[in-house]
């Protein structure tokens, strides 16, 4: 069995089924004990995360599971205990767990909105914020919390799942910036995956929805997994604040938003509206970036 997590305690967030599945197995594989939490039940009301333990112990690794919700903060606290209470320490938390409200702007209900950043973005700080002491005393650890292109690009129909993880990525940054004291990490990926939260989001209804299914389709949850666990391992020690893609075969490393442009207005009168709209917009229109999709940049096949 490989060793890159040799004994490090890793807590997976959404880890019952797709991405989340994967990057939980492949951990115990590299051999860390894991937390595997999930919300979801079957048919008989027996949780996910259980069938997912048993399948890494059956594979002669280590976990547990966890029903918590971390949208609610205490229990994302209770969460961050199992791992504490049962091996006493936590080295890595991979903020995976994540919900689709999708409705084109004009349409979304403020209730479709709260759920997703409840969600996609509270709950990963609620988790964070519940391991950040236990790694600043062990004064080592690492955060991996899953963006999307719908933030970082653009996508139709999903501003509150847009903004909820372009809201990760600032999280990201500022625990990046305020934990490295404590030599504690943090880092963004935005993964591309056939997985059932993405499915049941995408219609067929049109050739364009047929060819981007067909896309997807070439997309497998497990390639996901081995860009988490390099950035979990001591081998990355050195990597903070930063944001990856990971698709198929594939791995991306996205810019971040620094000044590209500027402009100074020098007249007597100094800037006004109207000398911007004059001289500055025109000045800047060749750098605009256009109404973009993550499609429309992403126009390559998965290799």
């Amino acid at each position: 069995m490989p060793n890159l997590l040799k004994d490090k305690v890793i807590i997976v967030t959404g880890a019952g089924r797709g991405v989340g599945l994967c990057i939980a197995e492949y951990c115990a594989q590299q051999g860390a004990k894991v937390v595997v939490n999930d919300l979801a039940r079957d048919e008989s009301g027996k949780p996910t995360a259980e069938y997912v333990v048993q399948s890494i112990e059956a594979a002669g690794g280590t976990a547990l599971p966890s029903t918590d919700n971390i949208a609610i903060p205490a229990e994302a606290e209770h969460l961050i205990n199992i791992a504490i209470d049962n091996w006493g320490r936590i080295d890595g938390l991979v903020n995976n767990a994540g919900i689709l409200r999708d409705k084109i702007f004009h349409k979304m209900s403020s209730e479709e909105w709260e759920q997703s950043i409840q969600v996609n973005l509270s709950g990963c700080f609620n988790t964070a914020r519940a391991a950040a002491p236990f790694m600043k005393e062990q004064a080592s650890g690492s955060m991996v919390h899953m963006t999307s292109t719908s933030g970082l690009v653009g996508n139709f129909g999903q501003a509150n799942y847009a903004a909820s993880k372009m809201g990760l990525v600032g999280l990201s940054k500022s625990i990046a910036l305020d934990m490295q004291r404590f030599n504690v990490r943090s880092n963004c990926i935005a993964p591309f995956a056939m997985t059932p939260m993405v499915m049941a989001g995408i219609p067929r209804e049109s050739e364009e929805d047929e060819a981007r299914w067909k896309i997807i389709e070439r997309m497998e949850p497990e390639k996901v997994a081995p860009m988490v666990c390099a950035l979990l391992s001591d081998d990355a020690s050195h990597i903070t604040g930063q944001i990856f893609g990971a698709r198929a075969n594939e791995v991306y490393f996205f810019s971040q938003p620094r000044p590209i442009r500027t402009a100074h207005i020098g007249d007597e009168e100094g800037i006004t509206a109207e000398a911007i709209i004059d001289r500055v917009f025109p000045m800047f229109k060749d750098d605009f970036y256009p109404l973009d999709r993550s499609m429309d940049v992403f126009t390559w096949d998965p290799v």
